[in-house]
């Protein structure tokens, strides 16, 4: 019977141990996510005052600036995105949703090269459950965010 209690015992340190390197693996996983900055997010005026290190890639948020939507050759689209505060020129190419255009919410995925940021993904927000938090606040302390359930036409 001594034999069985020692296979228990056995058996559970190795379950611990397993449990302990799962644990460490996706903790190393999520840092390094984190450490890539992918999740990074920042408003414009976050950008405007501390730029970021070269090469480092986030996600910038606002609302797409009235009348700077300027599509170039085929894909190619530059608009400027602003939080009331501050606005940062941004350029994309590829297809951007239906739902972006001028005075909407705006995600965008890229760096920032020579006060530019180069987007790798448009998404477009139409409201404030998509909306990141600190953009909504952003722009509420500015006093230019519109609550979308506010306004008819939608």
């Amino acid at each position: 019977m001594a034999g069985m209690k020692g296979l228990k015992k056995k058996r559970r340190v190795q379950v611990i141990l397993v449990a302990g390197i799962a644990l460490a693996l996706s903790t190393a996983i999520i840092g390094y996510g984190m450490r890539d900055g992918i999740n990074l997010f920042r408003s414009p005026s976050q950008v405007a005052e501390a730029p970021p290190v070269p090469n480092e890639v986030f996600r910038i948020g606002g609302l797409v600036e009235e009348g700077s939507i300027v599509r170039g050759q085929g894909e190619a689209i530059t608009f400027r995105v602003t939080d009331g505060g501050a606005s940062i020129p941004v350029s994309f190419t590829g297809i951007v949703p239906d739902l972006f255009e001028e005075g909407q919410g705006t995600v965008a995925t890229g760096q920032l090269v020579d006060g530019v940021f180069l987007a790798s993904e448009i998404l477009a927000k139409h409201d404030e459950t998509y909306m990141p938090s600190e953009v909504v606040d952003a722009l509420k302390e500015q006093g230019v965010y519109k609550d979308p359930t506010a306004s008819g036409d939608s």
